[in-house]
């Protein structure tokens, strides 16, 4: 009998096929004790198998490449960190095996990071993938990972880790659905990344059971169990007319009526810039440069290093706009050189523009190689600050992009609650606006965006999210300046109506979303997404916000 189960949609798309799930997590090994003159032989047995699962990250990494790298190379940095194997070490020489070593020091670090009130939560998952790697490869058993099949399925999961989200073989594993995550989590990005349906945030997924025909809408973030025949050609011809649709629409994004709204891509790197391009991104919207600072967390990567990558990018889009966010380290991008390593709240701690104001040298390299790169080139350069919170703020940052000789526009990212509030403000200092609204959602709600139990908060559908878009939107009209949107909430087809009824001048989003944004935007006119925007601030919850635009636009 088909039933029908709810999560949150994160990567557009349907998939029909059985229920695989992913391969059980390792046991927990036996707690004996070792003879002394053994501790040296198990300590090495752990430092070799640490540095081959840092290698296996590293290599899953450099053939997954754009933003799955940056993270995958994270997790390595994670598996090699000094002061976890110095605890690893000192448990075995008091008698733990390696194995048992390496798991009671990784439980204790995940303790730490949850006793921090879970900011830290998507380390969290990505820590038990490391040590489950670790102590797979000391007991001599398969790694945790995607299932063995010849057919393709829907992969189940209470999770998925980087490492295997990366390297999902979209020919064999039609969509995925997990039980935690969220709209924002690293495997809802890699997922649009890929172009995979997903659901993410599914209460009860690992009940459903193995070879169960269900059928995934990464668009509503229905799951079907069991669907009808009926239902499976109703959502085989949805698709068909959406893919139909995104084979119409093609050239710069606007509306209806022909109101411009550039469609820019979110990138992680160079390698991310092939598929903005055959995309057909109008430019980057948002450049994240954290890639380059994973490579070593010890210290920053020399001023020609970042030139090279940074220039490899901007000479992709001649004559296009790229928007640069420089580095947002902290909170759950920690770098040891710049992170203090004993804040007991890193998400409302020194992180983004502050972690940079305290070290300026990095941020002086940063622009200094920004302005380098750009020399010569016709590309419309525009570099950001990330976690502005107030004119400060922006004027600290305008005044070092100044002194580095950089001639670009200088913007700041609103992910503060204060700075859509008081924007008008800090547009006396920058001259664009751009709103994350990941982050933003998650300051305005106090919900970690990791955390999958609070995953309703982080609905970029909420109104009063939706305020604050706004806000800001009226505030760079009123300066005669632009207010873009990079979140993920950009890659929603109906909430990117709702976005440039607000007045959002630009959008940006993963690659694989800029087809169906442009598509949905050419059907409907401005003066309609400004109704659905109206009628969608006028709801009290996201899912009222969500149906009141699309009744809206859809002329009920």
């Amino acid at each position: 009998m088909e039933t029908t189960l709810r999560g949150v949609g994160v990567s557009h798309g349907v998939a029909i096929g059985e229920v695989r799930h992913m391969g059980t997590a390792v046991l927990e090994p036996p707690a004996k004790q070792i003879p002394a003159d053994e501790a040296e032989r198990e300590q090495g047995r752990a430092r070799k198998a640490v540095e081959a699962v840092a290698a296996d990250l590293m290599a899953r990494g450099n053939l997954a490449g754009g933003e799955a790298q940056a993270v995958l190379e994270a997790q390595a940095m994670m598996a090699q960190d000094p002061e976890l194997m110095a605890d690893v070490e000192r448990r075995i020489a008091v008698g733990s095996t390696a194995e048992r070593g390496v798991y009671d020091a990784f439980a204790a670090y995940r303790e730490l990071l949850a006793g921090a009130g879970e900011y830290l939560a998507g380390r969290v998952a990505d820590l038990d993938d490391v040590r489950n790697r670790i102590v797979a490869r000391l007991l001599g058993v398969p790694m945790p990972g995607v299932p063995d099949s010849d057919e393709p399925y829907v992969l189940v999961a209470r999770d998925l880790a980087p490492a295997d989200t990366a390297l999902l073989d979209p020919t064999l594993v039609l969509g995925f659905v997990t039980e935690e995550g969220g709209p924002t989590s690293h495997s809802a990005i890699l997922a649009r990344a890929l172009g995979v349906p997903a659901v993410v945030a599914l209460p009860g997924a690992g009940e459903l059971a193995e070879g169960t025909m269900i059928a995934v809408d990464g668009s509503t973030g229905e799951i079907f169990v069991d669907p009808s025949d009926e239902k499976k050609a109703e959502l085989e011809a949805a698709a068909a007319e959406r893919k139909a649709a995104l084979a119409a629409a093609s050239g710069p994004g606007a509306t209806a009526d022909g109101h411009k709204v550039p469609l820019l891509a979110n990138i992680g790197g160079p390698a991310d810039v092939a598929a903005a391009v055959e995309a057909g991104a109008e430019g980057v919207g948002l450049f994240r440069t954290e890639f380059l600072f994973l490579d070593d967390s010890k210290q920053a990567p020399s001023e020609e290093k970042q030139v090279a990558a940074y220039r490899q990018v901007l000479e992709a889009f001649p004559e296009g706009r790229v928007v640069v966010r420089v580095l947002d380290a902290g909170a759950d991008k920690p770098l040891d050189f710049l992170t203090p390593g004993d804040e007991p709240n890193p998400a409302l701690g020194v992180r983004g523009l502050r972690t940079l104001l305290d070290h300026p040298e990095v941020l002086r390299t940063q622009l200094t190689a920004l302005a380098k790169a750009a020399e010569g080139l016709p590309v419309y350069l525009e570099v950001m600050a990330p976690m502005v919170a107030d004119r400060t703020d922006a004027r600290a940052f305008a005044d070092a992009c100044r002194e580095a000789g950089l001639r670009a526009k200088f913007g700041a990212m609103v992910e503060i609650p204060s700075a859509a509030l008081r924007a008008r403000s800090i547009l006396q200092e920058v001259e664009f606006l751009s709103l994350g609204t990941n982050d933003l959602a998650q300051y305005t709600f106090a919900a970690d965006r990791q955390v999958g139990a609070v995953s309703r908060l982080q609905d970029p559908w909420q109104p009063a999210l939706l305020d604050l878009v706004a806000l800001s939107a009226e505030a760079a009209k009123a300066e005669g300046k632009s207010c873009g949107v990079c979140g993920e909430a950009a890659s929603d087809p109906l909430l990117a109506c709702v976005l440039a009824g607000l007045g959002v001048t630009s959008l940006s989003m993963g690659a694989a979303s800029i087809p169906y944004v442009r598509a949905t935007l050419a059907k409907y006119t401005l003066a309609q997404c400004e109704r659905a925007a109206a009628a969608a601030r006028a709801s009290d919850s996201a899912e009222d916000a969500r149906s009141a635009a699309q009744a809206v636009l859809s002329g009920e």
